[in-house]
């Protein structure tokens, strides 16, 4: 396959840095967007060396519209955008306060609607072009909604962007897909806000990042994909690898029906 261009924000740390390295190893172009300090841009542009890619690291806000414009118009072609920014906010709605609100949502569906639409151009140009957002399936079960509204609301616009895009694109050979883990993934924030129980239960960015790289070769649209699912169909067989414990039950992450063999996901698990 010919090298590409991959946009990814949040590629600071977690799942979105993962990505990136991932993508790496083919030795593609990456667009990491982060606003993480210093010290996480050199830890992402070496790992993108390091890996075989090339980096080209942007320190942009993807809640400014204008900084987006000037980004995606220096970045030039672009094969794949991986929307993957959002903001933790898993306070219940009676103590949420606007300013939280307002940033999970900017963060999350309103920066996956502004650089989809910013970056169609590039996009209809590619010979594969792709859109993959970090969004769950539309299970809109009331549980999560009781639970986590704030968090449900920024996740949920994101997907309805995936069904709302994927629309609207196909025509122009543009597929866009949702990616979403099926178990909590141990990332530098969410440790931040989970028991240690939880963080042992989980698994590695790296499983998202296989998927993703799977996905972005694809001739699919509008489908709500579950990582684990997405890399036994192609062929995998042994997970242990991912986990953070293998001696340790997984925990299953959000917006899921929950699989008999894992730990649901509550509120009493965040701190």
């Amino acid at each position: 396959m010919a090298k590409r261009t991959i946009l990814i924000t949040g590629a600071g740390q977690g799942i979105g840095q993962a990505i990136a390295f991932r993508f790496a190893k083919e030795g593609d172009r990456i667009a990491a967007v982060l606003k993480d300090g210093p010290a996480q841009v050199e830890e992402t542009r070496k790992g993108i060396l390091a890996a075989g890619g090339k980096a080209n690291i942007y320190e942009v806000d993807v809640r400014d519209p204008e900084s987006l414009k000037k980004m995606i118009a220096e970045i030039g072609d672009i094969d794949v955008l991986i929307n993957n920014t959002s903001a933790p906010c898993f306070k219940e709605p009676m103590h949420t306060s606007p300013e939280q609100f307002d940033l999970a949502w900017s963060t999350s569906a309103r920066a996956a609607f502004l650089l989809s639409q910013l970056c169609f151009h590039q996009l209809k140009k590619s010979k594969n072009g792709h859109i993959i957002n970090i969004a769950p399936p539309l299970n809109l079960e009331v549980e999560w909604l009781k639970d986590f509204l704030p968090f449900a609301l920024g996740k949920y616009g994101m997907s309805l962007c995936t069904r709302g895009f994927a629309a609207e694109f196909e025509p122009f050979g543009i597929s866009v897909n949702s990616l979403w883990p099926q178990t909590n993934i141990a990332t530098p924030r969410l440790k931040e806000h989970l028991t240690p129980q939880v963080y042992a239960g989980s698994r590695w960015p790296s499983i998202m990042a296989d998927a993703a790289f799977v996905l972005a070769s694809r001739k699919m649209t509008g489908q709500f994909l579950i990582d684990e699912t997405l890399l036994r169909e192609s062929g995998m067989t042994d997970f242990s690898k991912y986990a953070v414990d293998p001696n340790h039950p997984l925990v299953q992450t959000l917006f899921l029906p929950l699989k008999k063999e894992m730990i649901p996901i509550s509120r009493e698990m965040f701190r």
